[in-house]
């Protein structure tokens, strides 16, 4: 299993921990002894903890790390999808998004953008990618 797949494996089982708790980002982060900006880096699928973080988030939600790091039955392994945007066509473009590596960048960005405005960003940068390599 590559990096990226462990951090989304994980980003997701986060996600549904935190939810499931009812606490909020910074909570978490409190109690666990790290930034929120660490935290929210984990929860975006950037960066994985160490596994001495992820003790200590199996004991904040009451779990057993293995929670956190694999793959739990209810994940689809067959794809990477974007999955938090709620319009189909905003989803649509993330997807896009998501699926090109040099606009991956952008997905947390434009998170709350309409279609419209997603679709004008995109236009805006991709005509100058690899324009400094």
């Amino acid at each position: 299993m590559s990096e990226q797949e462990q951090k989304v494996i994980f980003s997701n089982n986060l996600k549904y921990y935190l939810e499931r708790s009812g606490h909020s980002q910074k909570e978490v982060a409190e109690a666990i002894d790290v930034s929120p900006q660490t935290f929210n880096t984990w929860m975006r699928g950037i960066a994985l903890p160490r596994m001495g973080k992820v003790e200590k988030l199996a004991n904040y939600f009451r779990i057993n790390k293995s929670d956190l790091i694999e793959l739990s039955q209810n994940q689809d392994t067959s794809s990477d999808k974007v999955e938090w945007y709620t319009d189909p066509e905003t989803a649509k473009l993330a997807q896009e998004l998501h699926d090109n590596p040099d606009l991956r960048v952008l997905l947390d960005a434009s998170r709350d953008l309409p279609p419209e405005k997603l679709r004008a960003l995109i236009a805006l940068i991709t005509p100058h990618i690899g324009e400094d390599e």
